[in-house]
């Protein structure tokens, strides 16, 4: 089964807003198993002016946040849950984290993750990020949802 997500859906399951929502649409999902999704990068983005102004560049971080966020998306909708005031999904690891080419003003980000493994609340992942079919990033991102004290 496939399923794809607009903007709306996506922010019923998620708690980011802008400027820190970085999934624009959700291409497909088979849930217990993997994502593809979508973010278009443009010059209005908040962080180009102070991150490299004469050659504006996406920030690594930014890009392994997309891939978390879109693993929190497959996680929710496995668990037929989303985002609520009472938890919070959180990292719990990045391992093998690698930048193969840059990502500018104008690229539109392919995200692909995958669930390797659920156990105990905690969700490994493995998520690569390509533009125009070339890979851009990939990592193991490791989750977990905790209860907000």
């Amino acid at each position: 089964m496939s399923t794809q997500m607009d903007i709306n859906e996506i922010t019923k399951l998620l708690p980011h807003r802008y400027p820190f929502l970085l999934i624009d649409r959700v291409l497909s999902m088979e849930p217990d198993k993997s994502i593809v999704a979508l973010k278009n990068v443009t010059i209005n983005e908040p962080f180009f002016p102070g991150h490299y102004p004469h050659f504006p560049v996406m920030p690594g971080v930014l890009i392994i946040e997309a891939m978390a966020q879109a693993a929190a998306l497959l996680s929710f909708k496995s668990m037929g849950a989303g985002a609520s005031e009472k938890s919070v999904y959180y990292f719990a690891g990045i391992d093998g984290a690698r930048f193969k080419r840059p990502i500018s003003p104008g690229d539109q980000m392919i995200i692909k993750v995958t669930l390797l493994r659920s156990m105990r609340g905690l969700f490994k992942f493995a998520g690569k990020v390509e533009v125009d079919g070339q890979l851009a990033a990939e990592a193991e991102l490791m989750c977990t949802v905790k209860s907000v004290p």
